[in-house]
């Protein structure tokens, strides 16, 4: 019998933390603060990467049993069946938050991001460059559904900057088993220095504010960059696989800064208190740790 334990190794859960903040930003980038039933809006998030990360370990069950057989399912502690159905029912549990939280205006990107999802666990993935652009697409919607069909416009460029960063991380977790290359490690750097840049760029208002945002920024890029610098130099695994986890962890920080960045101070400063509880979570014992990536 499954414990509770192997599904949230199945979802990834200490992963699921920096996708909170996606709606979060997408709402401060459009002037909408996540109140009210709003604030079901990251639950909806959190519940379709859930969903998303079962049905990647659906669909790579037979891969996994190579490479990674201690993974839930081919080590026989979930069977396929059950994942799906868990990926199934986490994917639809975030539609009906999303749609509680936004109504049609939420649906209707809540909806392209779920397909999207799927589209990139069950077909797209199995293509380097078509995979972390349709992954990048998923951060993106996740995003925007935080603004809302009806304000998406103003929340382009904070998807466009989660998008980015999550396109080159997806790109450097394709070495996390046999190695990457430098030229992909090197981009992923370059990509962080550009997103910091471009985050820090719209910085303009109160000297405050200002600061705040550099800051944000410079804790991003220092989160991640030098890992990618690591792996560009010597692609190894193991570099690859490091630099993959601190990508995965340095989007609570570029969150935080594009809330602070849109005047949106406090929900800032709650990512940062989840960005706190990740790092407790890390911090467990080995042996109880689940994987991020």
């Amino acid at each position: 019998m499954s414990r509770p334990g192997d599904y949230l190794e199945l979802v990834r859960a200490p992963a699921v933390l920096t996708v909170l903040g996606d709606s979060v930003a997408g709402g401060a980038a459009a002037g909408r603060s996540l109140t009210g039933r709003r604030a079901l809006m990251p639950l909806a998030s959190a519940c379709l990467y859930a969903g998303g990360m079962a049905l990647n370990d659906y669909a790579d069950r037979d891969l996994d049993a190579v490479e990674r057989p201690e993974r839930p399912i081919p080590s026989g502690r979930i069977s396929a069946r059950n994942a799906l159905t868990a990926a199934s029912a986490l994917t639809a549990a975030g539609l009906g938050l999303c749609a509680a939280a936004g109504g049609r205006g939420a649906l209707a990107v809540g909806v392209p991001l779920a397909v999207s999802i799927w589209t990139y666990d069950l077909a797209a993935k199995n293509h380097a460059l078509p995979g972390a652009v349709s992954m990048g697409t998923c951060r993106a919607l996740d995003v925007l559904m935080g603004a809302g069909a009806g304000h998406i416009k103003p929340a382009l460029g904070a998807a466009g900057i989660m998008g980015g960063h999550t396109a080159a991380v997806t790109l450097l977790s394709r070495g996390e088993v046999n190695g990457t290359d430098a030229a992909t490690a090197s981009g992923a750097a370059v990509t962080t220095g550009v997103l910091a840049a471009l985050v820090a760029a719209g910085s303009a208002g109160p000297p405050a504010r200002t600061l705040a945002v550099l800051g944000a920024a410079a804790a991003y890029a220092l989160r991640c960059a030098p890992a990618q610098i690591r792996a560009a130099r010597n692609p190894a695994a193991g570099n690859a696989l490091s630099a993959t986890k601190a990508g995965i962890r340095a989007m609570v920080p570029l969150q935080a800064a594009l809330a602070v960045r849109h005047g949106h101070p406090a929900a800032a400063g709650a990512l940062i208190g989840v960005d706190i509880i990740g790092r407790i979570i890390r911090s467990r014992p080995r042996g109880r740790r689940v994987s991020e990536s």
